[in-house]
């Protein structure tokens, strides 16, 4: 047996208190630059797996593990967003665990995106990847920030 909660609106409808996708958090600021973080990520992974002749296996192995690994965690972060899954589960600090991730992604694409840069030998797809993963470390930058400004900056009221 689920339970549901249901709750009138001011306009006299009935609304679920769960609803279903947050599909609104897609056009905000924080939504589009996960979904450009993604798509870079995406492009990063799928220049490097499709490249023949690496000419540095484990460089490229590297960068190709980073880029998967953050690519899956900030997709989960993203459907977490778009299901509103950080209301279902209080228990977990969800500002501090993406506050983790992105520092920790950002510094990691980062150096793998510099060790792809450098040993690319000329490979035309391996630069691409190279350069999706330093606009994805960008990104990620730009959202840390932005989150970090959001999450820690004077409170409301405060006057400096």
């Amino acid at each position: 047996m689920s339970l549901t909660a249901i709750s009138s609106t001011p306009s006299g409808g009935r609304s679920s208190g769960d609803g279903g996708l947050n599909l609104g958090y897609s056009r905000t600021i924080p939504g589009l630059l996960k979904i450009g973080q993604l798509l870079s990520l995406l492009v990063a992974f799928l220049c490097v797996r499709l490249a023949r002749g690496w000419p540095s296996w484990y460089a490229f192995q590297f960068f190709e593990v980073v880029v998967l690994w953050f690519l899956v965690a900030f997709l989960i972060f993203f459907l977490m967003h778009l299901c509103r899954l950080q209301v279902k589960m209080p228990c977990i600090n969800w500002p501090l665990a993406e506050f983790f991730h992105y520092s920790v992604g950002s510094v990691l694409i980062f150096i793998a995106s510099i060790i792809a840069a450098v040993k690319c030998g000329a490979v035309s797809s391996l630069v691409v990847a190279s350069v999706f993963g330093l606009i994805a470390t960008f990104l990620m930058v730009v959202n840390l920030w932005t989150s970090y400004s959001v999450a820690c900056g004077p409170a409301a009221g405060e006057q400096e």
